[in-house]
């Protein structure tokens, strides 16, 4: 009698078993979330409300990466900077680089911006291309395609329930994108400048008219001659909006504004971001409603 408890307590635990998955930002969590249901636990490293190239390695991050069965990152080497001296700490072969329980998203991107030579004089630039693609909504699909696979080869005893939960997700999102692109439209050629290269991948998408950057060059903090070269420009150009991301100061972006009669709008590079972006959903209408009404 006591074996037979046993095993069915035994049998019990494996039937509620969640895969631990791990995500380097909120987006990706969502995503998660979204096809694995009920059979995963999902933990995010990254703080939405922060830059995301840079990420404090607490000892926290370092014990979810020990526990992780499945990491999920951005890639593009988006994280470069603060994940390898985490996973070098965490130990967990399970998730290290070209392990099942590895996965890069950027793998299933068609990436912008690639750089045609890489150094320094040239700013904080990513060899593999702009790695900020989570801001054109319609990568969100292939991503979740991928995550999926990653998700069967991981925990096969599941498998109906991800690809149900990802054929959900998809019809969800389609229909989502359909009403999405036909209110951008009503956006397209207007111009814009933008404090960093965050928002190229929205703006490409959505037919925006790209400027200038505040920043002279990626990762360098603007000069007065820099905001008066802006300034300048949007003149010149009858520039009205200037995308403000979270994370970076605000000072400069307001004096030029202040000098051209431009409106700064602080726009979410993820997921919780800003105020009332707890969601996929609400995270790309809050964009939207702040660039189109």
């Amino acid at each position: 009698m006591k074996k037979i408890l046993i095993v069915m307590l035994l049998t019990s635990i494996s039937l509620v078993a969640k895969v631990n998955v791990v995500t380097t930002y909120a987006y990706l969590g969502e995503i998660v979330k979204e096809v694995g249901g009920s059979h995963v636990k999902v933990n995010v490293l990254a703080n939405p409300k922060f830059d995301p190239h840079f990420i404090v390695p607490k000892p926290s991050l370092i014990t979810k990466l020990r526990k992780a069965e499945l990491l999920v990152l951005n890639g593009g080497q988006l994280e470069i900077g603060w994940l390898p001296p985490l996973l070098r700490g965490a130990q967990n072969r399970a998730i290290n680089v070209g392990s099942k329980g590895f996965v890069d998203v950027s793998g299933v991107i068609h990436m912008i911006d690639k750089p045609t030579n890489v150094s320094r004089s040239g700013g904080d630039v990513h060899p593999d291309g702009n790695p900020h693609f989570a801001l054109d909504p319609h990568n969100m699909i292939p991503i979740a395609k991928l995550i999926t696979k990653k998700l069967v080869m991981l925990d096969s005893a599941n498998q109906t329930a991800y690809e149900k939960n990802l054929q959900s997700f998809i019809t969800k999102w389609s229909s989502f994108l359909d009403q999405y692109d036909a209110k951008m439209a009503t956006c397209k050629d207007t111009k814009v400048v933008q404090y960093h290269e965050l928002f190229n991948y929205f703006l490409k998408r959505y037919e925006f008219t790209l400027v200038g950057n505040i920043e002279p060059l990626p990762g360098i903090s603007p000069s007065s001659k820099d905001a008066l070269k802006t300034i300048n420009l949007m003149k010149d150009n009858n520039v009205k909006i200037i995308l403000q991301d979270v994370y970076h100061e605000k000072k400069t972006a307001q004096f030029i504004a202040d000098e051209t009669g431009a409106k700064v709008q602080l726009i979410p590079h993820d997921v919780g971001s800003v105020e009332d972006t707890d969601t996929l959903e609400h995270f790309y209408n809050i964009i939207e409603e702040r660039l189109c009404r």
